[in-house]
């Protein structure tokens, strides 16, 4: 096996990139304390041709150093907005006739295997703070949780590996692999 140059890879440009159909995913960070998240999140976000990011509460915006650090350019690529109360965003969502899913550890919460989705669906994802998770007021408006299977003595996955596994698994689940 020889290792793919980067002019092999078929990276898109940033205006092939706004110009591309993108997945109807959206992504809602719930005061993410960490700007590194933050751009992990963008970083993934791009490699998905995600529609968009909203920086909610807390959450560190672009122009930032360390979003920079992680994303490596995917602020450029990505579309964003910011918004102080991640509850507006979730109303929005829901109207705009997005299924709303809260990353997160809670009572009845549907594990990711298990998760339906609809093939012509819009989902959006919340995914909150390191420490705290996502607002209780932003779970109870949620259509319902999603959670991740963990095994070990640690049930906590830092929330840029959390994005990326869920990620993967509702574009798998959407049939929208490339």
């Amino acid at each position: 096996m020889r290792k793919l140059k980067n002019e092999e890879l078929g990276r898109k440009s940033i205006e092939e990139f706004k110009q591309a159909q993108k997945i109807p995913l959206i992504i809602v960070l719930d005061n993410i304390r960490s700007a590194l998240n933050v751009g992990s999140v963008f970083r993934t976000a791009d490699a998905f041709l995600i529609e968009k990011i909203y920086l909610c509460g807390i959450t560190a915006t672009p122009p930032n150093r360390e979003i920079n650090k992680t994303a490596l350019g995917a602020t450029q690529s990505v579309d964003w907005q910011y918004a102080e109360s991640t509850l507006d965003v979730i109303n929005s969502l829901k109207k705009d006739g997005y299924t709303v899913l809260a990353i997160e550890q809670v009572e009845n919460a549907v594990m990711l295997q298990d998760l339906n989705i609809r093939p012509n669906g819009k989902y959006a994802l919340v995914f909150g703070h390191e420490m705290y998770g996502v607002d209780q007021q932003v779970v109870d408006m949620s259509d319902f949780a999603v959670e991740i299977p963990q095994f070990g003595t640690k049930h906590s996955l830092n929330i840029s590996v959390s994005a990326g596994i869920v990620i993967w698994e509702v574009v798998r689940k959407l049939g929208i692999l490339f």
